[in-house]
């Protein structure tokens, strides 16, 4: 062998195994992208006949898929569990609000030298209270849903970008233009480690047609919600399509999921069963969504992960996933499962416990949206509420026959009961004598006025 042959090989293993110690030392990015308001039923990497998703399935296919996450019913709640990481009896405030004080995910990631990025829904500040993203630990934000912007989301949308609110043309749509901003933020930022929070706008109602719809003036509901999904999984697409073509997709953790179940102004394909969408129950449909995690040469092709998950252990799973310092672990936080995702046993659930109280000072209680709050421990097949109700969840999904005293598994009530014991059992940071002053709390009597 010539020695110039010699060195041209000596210098190529010399060139590729820089390119791996330098691939090995870096940090990685994490994308974590939550949909609103639709439901496992959408998606056909779930067994979906009704919708498509081409890129969630591919995502799915060559990564991993968990058939049991769990978020709460409405989309403030959920965001508030997933930025924060604990449950919310602990910190939950109001709809429309993020709890002051409370360190998300964002501000975890900041401190760690990450670049930081929010684009989509925010929803988490009034003109009262809550946060900004800016006080939540992002950089930059593209976000719509935060005061000052006006109720368009989807065609002619008004948006804050990075503090400043611009109302777009008619012929311009919100998701597109959210979607744009984050891949911008990605490409900016190519050389730093980043985390990229795609909180999305779709598919909430109003169900309106979208770019790619075949009839642009479609009236019809269920069909424009069907395009909303495909739009959706188009723009994840878009986004995996640039982490590509920087060189950044196998260094980069995506996970999709999203924050409840679908409006029940729908009626959908349930795997056989026509059922209306369950956002703001308590039930299945209402809380369980889908959860991807794909990560290139990390995250082994085509697992189907059984385990429970709850919303909270979305935090710790993305810092252990970095190989960030832990979170600070205080009450009611959750539990990483990036064991799982690399294949490895981890620290399973037996049960999630789960709290919901969406509108507490609300002046109109007993609808979906506004009641008394409700507290639930569950596994995979027996649910048990505080108020004593428990029910099969697999044979009776909607939760419409509660399971007798004697016919009840003792076993799975006992252990279910001793879940909820481990909790408050009444919100942290909510103001009951605000909340009574609206509305008495579910089997208060009133007192009989005294006969004279």
């Amino acid at each position: 062998m010539s020695i110039n042959k010699t060195l041209f090989l000596l210098l190529t293993v010399l060139l590729q195994t820089a390119t791996i110690i330098q691939a090995s030392s870096q940090k990685l990015n994490v994308v974590l992208i939550m949909a609103d308001d639709v439901g496992y039923e959408c998606f056909s990497a779930y067994g979906s006949k009704e919708f498509s998703t081409p890129r969630l399935d591919a995502l799915a296919a060559k990564g991993m898929r968990f058939d049991h996450c769990h978020s709460t019913p409405l989309c403030t709640p959920s965001r508030v569990n997933l930025m924060t990481g604990k449950s919310n009896v602990f910190n939950y405030v109001d709809f429309g609000v993020f709890p002051k004080g409370e360190p998300t995910f964002a501000n975890h990631f900041k401190a760690q030298g990450y670049a930081t990025a929010v684009a989509g829904k925010w929803q988490l500040l009034t003109f009262q209270t809550g946060i900004t993203p800016k006080e939540a630990g992002f950089d930059r934000h593209c976000v719509w849903n935060i005061p000052g912007t006006e109720r368009r989301r989807y065609w002619e949308p008004s948006l804050m970008h990075d503090g400043k609110v611009i109302n777009h043309g008619e012929d311009e749509y919100g998701s597109t233009v959210i979607a744009d901003y984050l891949i911008d933020f990605i490409k900016t930022n190519k050389d730093k480690p980043f985390l990229a929070y795609y909180p999305m706008n779709l598919p909430h109602n109003p169900f309106d047609p979208t770019p790619r719809s075949k009839d642009r003036k479609s009236k019809n509901g269920k069909q424009n919600f069907i395009d909303m999904v495909a739009y959706m999984d188009h723009c994840v697409g878009r986004i995996e399509d640039t982490l590509i073509e920087l060189g950044l997709r196998e260094n980069t953790l995506l996970i999709f999921t999203a924050d409840n179940g679908t409006n029940s102004s729908l009626t959908l394909d349930f795997f056989g069963t026509q059922r209306k969408g369950g956002k703001g129950y308590t039930h299945d449909h209402g809380t369980k969504v889908p959860l991807i995690v794909n990560l290139p040469g990390r995250i082994k092709a085509g697992q189907v992960n059984k385990d429970l998950i709850c919303f909270s252990d979305l935090f710790p799973t993305i810092v252990e996933a970095a190989d960030l310092p832990a979170k600070k672990i205080t009450k009611g936080d959750g539990w990483s499962f990036w064991p799982q995702c690399l294949g490895k046993a981890g620290k399973k659930r037996e049960w999630i416990y789960g709290y919901y109280f969406p509108r507490p000072y609300s002046q109109k209680f007993d609808t979906m949206y506004n009641h008394w709050e409700v507290a639930w421990a569950r596994n995979k097949r027996h649910k048990l509420y505080r108020d004593g109700r428990f029910f099969d969840v697999i044979n009776d999904v909607r939760e419409e026959k509660p399971l007798g005293e004697r016919a009840e598994p003792s076993a799975a009530r006992k252990t279910l009961q001793a879940a909820l014991d481990e909790y408050p059992k009444k919100g942290a940071k909510i103001d009951y004598e605000r909340v009574t002053g609206v509305r008495k709390a579910p089997g208060t009597k009133k007192k009989k006025p005294k006969r004279k």
